[in-house]
């Protein structure tokens, strides 16, 4: 069962925390991982692009010369793709991205994200995430202590619109609350910061 420090704003260690094998104590998938970061960044895509085909284009219905003795390249309509105002050649359509995966499969995935952060040494769990009002430099004062000068995400055990605001300014930083946690923003973060009352909800919900 492994075990993590506790610290608390200030950097420093308050106690030891037992976490849960089940949960942070896996060896990482790397294909389920693979397959839960493609299948994360496809739902972020709108699909809503979309241009009209040589056929959708308005106009170009008569031949614009005869088709013999011109002189000029032989054409069937102005509306073709090599026309000015012609029409887009496969042309893209709003389509779905989605990528879909398992039930088994998004709890692997999220227990295999948590257990390599753990494996990485790149996870803090701290006492507790709290500020006193809506100021930047307090949560950048707890990222410095801490060590994370880089990409971040902290982890509360519910909404916290104070943290969120006072973190939202600050480049690379993230904020979560247990419930809307995924495996991109756990992967895609080098500290994996956690208050100590949201590892119980994690374990909770995933052990």
């Amino acid at each position: 069962m492994p075990t993590i420090a506790v610290l608390d704003k200030t950097g420093k260690e308050v106690g030891k925390l037992q976490l849960s094998d089940a949960v942070f104590g896996i060896e990482p998938n790397r294909a389920v991982l693979h397959s839960a970061v493609v299948a994360h960044l496809a739902a972020r895509r709108q699909g809503t692009q979309s241009a009209k085909t040589r056929a959708e284009v308005s106009g170009g219905g008569k031949k614009p010369w005869r088709q013999k003795g011109t002189g000029h390249a032989r054409q069937g309509s102005i509306r073709a793709p090599q026309w000015r105002h012609g029409g887009v050649v496969f042309a893209p359509k709003p389509r779905d991205y989605t990528v879909s995966m398992n039930k088994k499969e998004k709890r692997l995935a999220m227990k295999s994200a948590l257990s390599s952060k753990v494996k990485d040494d790149e996870m803090v769990v701290l006492d507790e995430i709290s500020v006193e009002g809506f100021k930047t430099k307090d949560v950048a004062a707890l990222l410095k202590a801490l060590g994370a000068d880089k990409k971040a995400l902290l982890v509360l055990p519910k909404t916290d619109e104070k943290v969120a605001v006072s973190a939202r300014n600050i480049p690379g930083v993230k904020t979560a609350a247990v419930n809307t946690l995924n495996v991109y923003d756990i992967l895609n973060a080098d500290k994996f910061i956690v208050a100590k009352e949201a590892v119980a909800g994690i374990e909770e919900v995933y052990a």
